[in-house]
């Protein structure tokens, strides 16, 4: 099977990352101060070991306590402000924060002139996705998103065999989670009772710039997703890992028109499972692209793939299956480790392009390479800002209620005024992008 055995040597993957990237390990430390290490934060930190760890700030001691046991060197914080005002000989910083806090932090380490890796979805909204990537392609700032699904040989080469035409002009795909399920709930209201905030967390700060609301114990430190004031749902959680392949490899852009359907929901939550399309324009000589989006346990129908392509004739928890005019590129996975062509009996013999994609030495890697001037990381906030603005329209065509048609140009939802609420984020007293 294709998506078994590489169709050409690993030594030329070797070279592809050697090449681009063996020289950059070498040089001087960076030092880099890490924004939310009790969590997601803390693999972040370990990942940057061989820089120096100057700087690390959580709004949570006792989460971060584990961070801080292992960089007693590093200056402690708790607001990533009071932060960036101090350490003045800072290289790098990672963003490891709830959703709702990723554009702030983030805009105010890129205004310092500071690199920055910032954890998926890059923003909790589409007007801030649009701010990084400005801010970005500004700057000289190196920036990474943490969707690691695009460091990996199955993204890349789905890259390379659908630029190469390997199944002809492509104009639907499919997309699809598991999540919420089993992970966090959504569809619910906010709770009414107040709870004792824990003497180790600093409720304000991790708020930040939502409104304010008292404490309880369903809102963090992981539920936080299934809350529209943090965090995006299921769709902002996975599409930056499940839909990375199909947006990377044609090149998709911004959707014009996107449509929802759902159950449940609230002013509060997001629904129990979700189905979208999202409609892509013609880009140059590719044609439009329909592209749909499942979670929360819906799956895309069988039938659209051929005969035992699925494993005891089901379709897998996540996947990618992108549809063109002679065959199919499919991924069983999450993040797009691994890829195949179908109909397999079709492509039994094929060899597919070389590859010319530079293979990454890792998500982390790669932009700790790239900050000491080594190639731009492929997941850059200019790849990242673009791809999380497209994805997060999903949630404004949910939160709408309706059909919603967009205008890039203008940042403007054309047909509803109702859905223009959704696309920017209003912020609390000493926040700001």
């Amino acid at each position: 099977m294709f998506g078994g055995a590489l169709p050409f040597a690993p030594s030329a993957l070797q070279r592809l990352t050697d090449e681009r990237y063996r020289d950059y390990e070498k040089l001087g430390k960076l030092n880099v101060a890490v924004i939310g290490c009790g969590g997601k934060g803390y693999s972040d930190m370990k990942a940057c070991k061989n820089e120096n760890i100057v700087a690390l700030c959580d709004v949570d001691s006792k989460r971060a306590e584990r961070a801080f046991k292992e960089n007693e060197k590093a200056r402690k914080y708790e607001d990533f402000r009071v932060m960036l005002d101090k350490e003045k000989y800072l290289d790098a910083v990672v963003v490891s924060t709830p959703d709702h806090t990723h554009a702030v932090a983030a805009v105010a380490a890129l205004e310092r002139g500071l690199h920055v890796f910032c954890q998926k979805p890059l923003t909790h909204s589409v007007e801030e996705a649009r701010t990084l990537r400005m801010l970005a392609q500004r700057g000289r700032m190196v920036t990474q998103m943490g969707n690691q699904g695009t460091s990996m040989e199955g993204v890349r080469r789905a890259c390379e065999l659908v630029r190469s035409g390997a199944v002809g002009e492509i104009t639907e795909a499919h997309v699809w989670t598991d999540r919420p399920k089993g992970w966090w709930n959504q569809n619910m209201n906010a709770p009414t009772d107040v709870q004792v905030i824990p003497k180790t967390l600093r409720w304000d700060l991790w708020l930040g710039p939502a409104k304010h609301r008292p404490y309880h114990k369903d809102y963090m430190p992981f539920h936080w997703r299934g809350w529209w004031d943090f965090g995006t749902g299921a769709l902002g959680d996975m599409a930056c890992h499940v839909m990375n392949m199909t947006y990377l490899a044609l090149e998709l852009g911004i959707p014009t028109a996107v449509e929802a359907k759902f159950e449940g929901g609230t002013d509060d939550s997001p629904p129990e499972w979700s189905i979208i399309d999202f409609e892509f324009p013609a880009r140059g000589d590719n044609p439009p692209v329909k592209l749909t989006w499942y979670d929360g346990g819906k799956l895309p129908s069988p039938e659209l793939f051929p005969a035992g392509a699925l494993k005891n004739g089901k379709v897998p928890a996540h996947g990618t299956l992108m549809i063109g005019e002679t065959g199919m590129i499919y991924s069983p996975t999450t993040y797009g480790e691994r890829v195949m062509l179908l109909p397999e009996e079709d492509f039994q013999d094929f060899e597919g392009p070389e590859p010319y994609l530079p293979r990454s030495p890792g998500i982390h890697q790669e932009w700790l390479a790239g900050c000491k001037g080594g190639p731009e990381p492929m997941s850059s906030f200019q790849h990242a800002g673009q791809f999380t603005e497209a994805i997060l329209l999903g949630n404004v065509a949910i939160r709408a209620g309706e059909r919603i048609e967009y205008d890039p140009g203008r940042l403007l939802v054309t047909n509803s005024e109702k859905a223009n609420r959704y696309l920017r984020d209003e912020y609390a007293y000493g926040y700001r992008i």
